[in-house]
């Protein structure tokens, strides 16, 4: 189980180009749809409290879910798993971008990277939009949150605090 959780975390480390957001897509289906840790409705809490903690997305989803299928040690296996792809990688790559920071190989590289992370980025919200959609009170704190998120400048912070409290005080579902 250690194996295939580090396995797991790593390969998602390895393919998750564009950081937490753009790894949640890859997160869900190796998690929910092929080894079954969790269910789907489990995958979307642990990514609202994974939102709200301190850190990136993607290692505190992966501590989570190492906890809920190996404890401790499992927390610490997959947190390195997913970990390790991007200390090494970075670890090789410093030193080539220093050395060709001004090659067009290089720049033309990072171009085409933006739109597929951005595509996994809308792939993350489309699967997660799915379950927090299902119900009507659920659709409407959605519309409200994304409402003041685009047109105010309020910190996402009190946004999540905000929506937290609503459901809160009204508990629908």
């Amino acid at each position: 189980m250690l194996w295939l959780l580090f396995k797991s975390f790593f390969l998602i480390g390895a393919l998750g180009f564009g950081g937490g957001y753009a790894m949640l897509s890859l997160i869900q289906k190796e998690v929910v749809t092929k080894h079954a840790w969790l269910t789907m409705l489990q995958f979307a809490d642990i990514l609202a409290v994974a939102e709200m903690t301190p850190g990136p997305v993607a290692i505190n989803t992966a501590t989570y879910v190492g906890y809920q299928t190996a404890g401790i040690v499992g927390a610490a296996v997959a947190t390195c798993g997913v970990v390790l792809p991007s200390f090494l990688l970075i670890s090789i790559l410093t030193g080539l971008l220093l050395q060709n920071k001004n090659s067009p190989y290089f720049k033309g590289a990072f171009l085409g990277l933006r739109p597929i992370v951005v595509a996994l980025i809308v792939d993350a919200a489309l699967l997660l939009s799915r379950d927090v959609t299902a119900n009507l009170y659920g659709f409407l704190l959605f519309l409200f949150v994304l409402g003041l998120s685009l047109w105010t400048k309020l910190h996402p912070i009190l946004l999540i605090l905000g929506a937290g409290l609503l459901s809160v005080l009204f508990p629908v579902f």
